[in-house]
């Protein structure tokens, strides 16, 4: 299953702030990490923050696009329970 997260980078801690509509997305989760939006730190703590969220492991969770902007599509299992996020 695919879903669209939109990332805060930066922030004080990691959080999910729960699901909004975006004007380009459609629904996207946005979620707010620690890391900073260097060398990929940001991406990886994005996976990491994920497989927690949903309780799988973190090779289970796949960025397929938006490395390098706040707008990005990970690819998750089709059997991960989204309704916790």
């Amino acid at each position: 299953m695919k879903i669209a997260v939109k990332v805060i980078p930066g922030a004080r801690r990691n959080e999910c702030l729960g699901w909004e509509e975006h004007p380009d997305a459609g629904r996207v989760l946005r979620l707010r990490v620690a890391a900073p939006p260097v060398e990929g730190r940001a991406n990886k703590e994005v996976i990491r923050l994920l497989a927690d969220l949903l309780g799988i492991p973190k090779s289970s969770v796949t960025l397929l696009h938006g490395g390098s902007g706040r707008l990005k599509l990970i690819e998750i299992p089709d059997g991960a329970d989204i309704v916790r996020l």
